[in-house]
């Protein structure tokens, strides 16, 4: 009785670790959606993409026009038309679907087939680049004294 009581406690502890290593181990994959934005002289992207998918990058130019470019796959890249560049900050912003699923809490029946209950996390960032003589830069940092 004790050798069958043992045995089930240690199952029990086993079941409860794996559970546990793949709780933190999604957790883990959560966090680890981190983008860097990266460019050169005349193009914006972003590295660090694992786990993103269906993004769409928006871009505000100074003059307002708004740019959009969409990715299935891998990072969304915005690149300066040689023709119509203006000087000033550009302001975007970077939506995407995460690899982590979430519940749909009110599942809508299109008649379509088997209604979804869950959907790709959403991936919301925004910034700036600015632009200087035709070309991406980095701003110098002004420090008062």
């Amino acid at each position: 009785m004790m050798k069958t009581i043992t045995c089930r406690a240690r199952q029990a502890g086993r079941i409860l670790s794996l559970g546990l290593g793949l709780a933190l181990a999604s957790a883990a994959a959560a966090l680890t959606v981190d983008p860097v934005q990266q460019y050169n002289s005349n193009a914006v992207w972003f590295e660090n993409w694992t786990g993103l998918s269906n993004a769409t990058l928006i871009v505000a130019a100074p003059n307002g026009k708004v740019t959009e470019v969409f990715a299935a796959t891998g990072t969304p890249v915005f690149e300066l038309s040689r023709d119509q560049v203006q000087d000033g900050t550009y302001r975007y912003e970077l939506k995407a679907a995460t690899d982590e699923q979430v519940e749909i809490v009110n599942p809508i029946d299109n008649g379509r087939g088997e209604t979804a209950t869950t959907r790709g996390k959403g991936f919301y960032m925004n910034g700036s680049f600015v632009v200087s003589r035709g070309v991406i830069i980095t701003p110098e940092e002004i420090r008062e004294d």
